[in-house]
Order: C-alpha cells, then sequence, then structure tokens
C-alpha cells in the first residue's frame, strides 16, 4: 500500500441527440471540460457522483457531503516549477491542502495522480512530502507522472512511494468495499507520445480484477487520461482498451487521471472518466493553441483555474460523486 473568481472556459456537452452547432457529432456521450481547477471533492451518495470545487465545499452543511467514504484527488504539484505561469506552486498547494481541510467531513485518504514534482528532484518531493503532513488526511496514496520519473528510471520515485507495489509501481488496495487499482502509463514516455501500460502490467491487471465480483465499485487511477482526449498532443493511452475491456463486467469503475491540467468527463457504458485539474498551473483546452505547455492567464485568475476533486461514495450504490472544486 502506498502512502506516505473566474470558473475559466467551460465547454459543457451532455447525450447529444445530434450534432452539436459547430457540426461536432457528440451522440452517446457526456463531456465537461474546464480548462483547470486544484483539485476535487469526490463523494458517492445514493448511486450518484458528484464532485464540489473546495472552494465551495466547505461552505455546505456536512450531511451535503457525508457518505460512506470520502477521499480527494489531487495532481499535477509539480513542485519546483517556477515559470511565470506560476511563480509560486508551494503558495497554490498549500491552498489546496488548507481547502481539504477545510471540508466538513475529513476525506478518508487523499490520491495523488501524479507529476508531483517537476524534475524529479529529491527536494521537490521532499516538499510535498512535507506539506501533506499538514492535511487532514494522513494516508496518500501515488501513481507518477512523467516529470516523477525523469532520471533513474524513476528509482528515486519508486523508493519513496512505490515500496509495496508490483513492476513499475502498479497496485491495487481495498477501501470501504471499493476496489482502487494505481496503474502507471508514463515510463519511457517520449515527448508528444501516447502513454503506455505495457503487457507485464495489462497482465497483471486481468489478474488483479479477475476474483473480484461484478458488483464490486472500481476505482482506477493513472497519470495519463485512459480514454483518448486528444492523441495529437500525446493525451491518451494507446493500449488503454484491453486494459478497460477488464474492467467491463462491472457495474460501475471511475477512471481519474490528471496530466491535461483540465477536468473533462467522458462516460462510456458503466465506465466514468473524469481527470483533474493541476494545483500548479493551466494548460490550454485541446487544439487551442501549438502544443500543451504551462499557460499563462493574469494573476488574479490564476487560481481559478486550479483545483481538486473530492470523491464520495455509499456502500450498495453502484456511482461514485465526483465534485471538483478551485482554489479561488
Amino acid at each position: 500500500m502506498l502512502k506516505n473568481g473566474s470558473s475559466g472556459i467551460t465547454d459543457n456537452y451532455i447525450r447529444d441527440n445530434g450534432p452539436n452547432v459547430d457540426g461536432v457529432d457528440r451522440r452517446g456521450f457526456l463531456k465537461c471540460m474546464a480548462w483547470a481547477g486544484t483539485g476535487a471533492l469526490c463523494v458517492i451518495k445514493g448511486g450518484v457522483l458528484s464532485s464540489y470545487a473546495l472552494g465551495g465545499a466547505g461552505k455546505m452543511h456536512p450531511s451535503k457531503l457525508k457518505g460512506e467514504l470520502s477521499f480527494v484527488q489531487i495532481s499535477d504539484s509539480h513542485m519546483g516549477f517556477n515559470k511565470a505561469a506560476n511563480p509560486d506552486v508551494a503558495a497554490t498547494f498549500q491552498v489546496a491542502i488548507d481547502r481539504i481541510n477545510s471540508l466538513p467531513t475529513p476525506p478518508a485518504f487523499i490520491l495523488h495522480t501524479g507529476d508531483i514534482s517537476h524534475l524529479s528532484k529529491a527536494a521537490e518531493f521532499d516538499m510535498v512530502d512535507q506539506m501533506l503532513k499538514g492535511a487532514s488526511a494522513k494516508d496518500v496514496f501515488f501513481v507518477p507522472g512523467e516529470h516523477d520519473v525523469l532520471t533513474d528510471n524513476g528509482k528515486d520515485y519508486l523508493d519513496r512511494y512505490g515500496k509495496a507495489s508490483q513492476g513499475g509501481g502498479w497496485y491495487s488496495f481495498e477501501k470501504n468495499g471499493v476496489h482502487f487499482i494505481g496503474l502507471v502509463n508514463v515510463m519511457n514516455l517520449k515527448a508528444g507520445g501516447l502513454g503506455t501500460l505495457g503487457p507485464e502490467q495489462l497482465e497483471w491487471l486481468e489478474k488483479d480484477v479477475k476474483r473480484l465480483k461484478s458488483s464490486t465499485p472500481i476505482v482506477v487511477f493513472a497519470h495519463i487520461p485512459l480514454w483518448a482526449v486528444y492523441p495529437e498532443w500525446g493525451w491518451g493511452t494507446e493500449d488503454s482498451t484491453q486494459a478497460l475491456s477488464y474492467l467491463r463486467r462491472f457495474g460501475s469503475v471511475t477512471v481519474l487521471n490528471g496530466h491535461i491540467h483540465q477536468t473533462m468527463q467522458k462516460v462510456e457504458g458503466n465506465i466514468k472518466f473524469h481527470t483533474a485539474t493541476s494545483t500548479a498551473f493551466p494548460q490550454p483546452a485541446p487544439g487551442q493553441g501549438p502544443s500543451p505547455g504551462p499557460m499563462k492567464v493574469e494573476a488574479d485568475q490564476l487560481r481559478s483555474l486550479l483545483g481538486l476533486t473530492n470523491v464520495s461514495y455509499v456502500q450498495g450504490k453502484h456511482s461514485l460523486a465526483i465534485v471538483d472544486s478551485s482554489l479561488a
């Protein structure tokens, strides 16, 4: 077990019955996109997965967020980054921790979906570890981002966070009847290339879920999205189709990712995909620019484009509730 003002530009498409006015056919899926956020509180209650911006979650009555299990996803802290897009990522990371601590129902744990550091430096990992000691949730589960494995094939990352993991850092664990699966799709990643799970990890995944009942709720978390968000920028995982085929028999599957620094949702049958915002800096929407990368915005807008995600689950229900909230 691994322990250790403005809401931005939003584009919502909800199960269209025909092509949208922009001429793109979006039938058969739901997609919600916001440029950035600091994280999200995800709550599963009454069979509905809801997400709340942490900025407003603290004002809600505790009964609104109460569930049998709630946890927080944070992503892309990029500790060590100091460019114009955000010269003080430690400050915004601290705001995210403060938001977590202000929740009326303390989360059971935190999931960090990668890019903990910016350059895989020991001091960057140390800073995040030290700051997380101040969070109300003491258990933190990690998966690596590509920025965490830039040197030594990720040895420093694995020594810190992967001692109980398999292979390149993948693992699973159980909490309150929910099966959590941490996957690694950033090893040997080429610039602009798609993420890869690889045969060894896929074989492990198939065996890991084979023993589970189809009624078991599944939460998968990895850094790069497991669906084709925008392959032209490497925003997808090339062998995710095989991985997801092992999960089709389950009634409730939630896939949480980071990497793209903005919230997007998609539903395919029993599988709900959700990407989280960064606590460090926003990136452009898919195709809205020559390439992905840190996006500079006005200083008074930055925190509204950062965030976190809160997830809740009630035993006996199918869907998890996912709520995104900004740091503003």
